[in-house]
Order: structure tokens, then C-alpha cells, then sequence
């Protein structure tokens, strides 16, 4: 599928991830929708680039459709792509003191990182599966992001891990459930990436992570997620996959 002349949603987009894919769809000719809670880096893309900001929870009935609504405004809707982070919580299942791990937080950490990536996938096929359909009958791609600690969780990382875990699981079901409408859904399962979220710790990281990856032996770059990200809408055949990025990276239990 060609990305110039479409238009795209990237929820998560005024972050480390969904910036880089902000950049490269918008360099691909994509007219693109950042869609966010970080007003101030939204509006800097927006300026700089020309692409459009809008206010989104990814959580939300309401913002989702109207940041869709914004991108399909511009040109046909074809690709959705979400990257966006927010609180989660951890620990032990049970702790030092015999406690166990408050459901709460673990309620927060699935309505974030999995109702979240839900609601927008629901949403986005819905608004992709108006579209008129291309020559080989498609109409366009889901990218969600999971996590490779959907595989191996650490300890302390249950309600993250169950989370992206969902993201995983969903993943071949939504692409059965969405091929005779022509929309393709994969999976990015990242492994350790030095966004700049991280800030001043960013330096500590690459240190205690990189020499832990095969190869290359160094932390992910934002860029490589979102080329990623442009062969997953290029590539027609790639559908109901779920792709590691992650170096052959696998995690250790701490």
C-alpha cells in the first residue's frame, strides 16, 4: 500500500516512538494526525511540520473518533498507528511484607495499555473500513505496540506484562475478524528503546542495557521502530503478525 495520498493517525504520536513515525510517514507523504495529551511537543510538530494536533485519550469514546475524523478530513484514512504510553504500575505479586499487589494499579496498567489500544483499534477499522477499497481490494493498516515483555515479563512487571500480553493476543484475531474488509492489523513488540522520555537517565540505561542485547549491542533507536512501521504499510502480505524489534534481546527474570 502506498502511503502518499493517505492519511494517518498516530495516537502516541508527541512521543519517542510516535514522533520518529510521525516524521517518516509525514516524509513518506502521509498527511498526519498526532494525536496526544503533550500539547506542547503536539503543537511543536504541528508547526514544524505541518501536520495536525489534536488532544487525545486513547481511552476516550469521544477524542478517538474526533483525532480520526481530523486525518480523514485531510485524505483517505488508511493507517492507524499506536504507540502511546502512560502510568503502570508494578511490583511483586505478593510483597516483602505479605501484601499482595494492589488491583488498582493493575487496573489502571490494562485500561492504558490494553482497553487503550483496543479502543483505538476498534475505532481506527471502523473509520478505515469506509474508505473505498485500493485495486487489490485493501483499505488500509492497524499498527499497535506491544512490548517484549509480553513474552518475558520480569519480576515486578505483571500488570505491565498482562497488558501488552492482551496487545499480542488480539493481534491475529483482529486481522481474521477485519480481512474481509481489507484492513490488515500487526503487532511491533519492541524491546529496549532510549526515547527521550527517559531524559537524564537516558545515559544510564544504554549502559546497563546495551551490552545486554546480542546485537547491535546497544539500545533501540526511535527511527528503526517507525522504518518499521513503514514496511508494515508497504508490505501487503504482512498481516496478523507480531514483530519483535528487540536485537534478539530476551529479558532475564530482574
Amino acid at each position: 500500500m502506498q502511503i502518499s495520498g493517505s492519511s494517518a493517525v498516530v495516537v502516541g504520536g508527541a512521543g519517542g516512538l510516535g514522533e520518529a513515525t510521525v516524521r517518516r510517514l509525514h516524509a513518506a507523504g502521509a498527511r498526519v494526525v498526532v494525536a496526544d495529551l503533550a500539547d506542547e511537543k503536539g503543537k511543536a510538530l504541528e508547526q514544524e511540520l505541518g501536520v495536525r494536533y489534536v488532544r487525545t485519550d486513547a481511552t476516550s469514546e469521544d477524542d478517538v473518533p474526533a483525532a480520526l475524523a481530523e486525518a480523514q478530513s485531510a485524505a483517505p484514512l488508511r493507517i492507524s498507528v499506536d504507540a502511546h504510553g502512560g502510568p503502570a504500575s508494578g511490583g511483586r505479586l505478593v510483597g516483602k511484607d505479605g501484601s499482595p499487589l494492589g488491583l488498582e494499579g493493575f487496573r489502571t496498567t490494562i485500561d492504558v495499555y490494553l482497553t487503550g489500544v483496543f479502543n483505538v483499534l476498534r475505532l481506527a477499522a471502523a473509520a478505515i473500513a469506509r474508505q473505498e477499497p485500493l485495486e487489490n481490494g485493501g483499505r488500509g493498516v492497524v499498527v499497535n505496540t506491544a512490548s517484549i515483555a509480553a513474552y518475558e515479563g520480569q519480576i515486578g512487571q505483571l500488570p505491565y506484562a498482562a497488558a501488552k500480553g492482551g496487545v499480542v493476543s488480539m493481534t491475529l484475531v483482529a486481522a481474521r475478524d477485519l480481512s474481509p474488509l481489507g484492513i490488515r492489523v500487526v503487532t511491533i513488540a519492541p524491546g529496549t528503546f532510549n526515547t527521550p522520555a527517559y531524559g537524564k537517565a537516558a545515559g544510564q540505561l544504554e549502559a546497563y542495557w546495551g551490552p545486554q542485547v546480542p546485537f547491535p549491542k546497544r539500545m533501540g533507536q526511535s527511527p528503526e521502530y517507525a522504518s518499521l512501521v513503514q514496511h508494515i504499510v508497504e508490505n501487503d502480505y504482512l498481516n496478523g503478525e507480531v514483530v519483535r524489534l528487540d536485537g534478539a534481546l530476551r529479558f532475564p527474570p530482574k
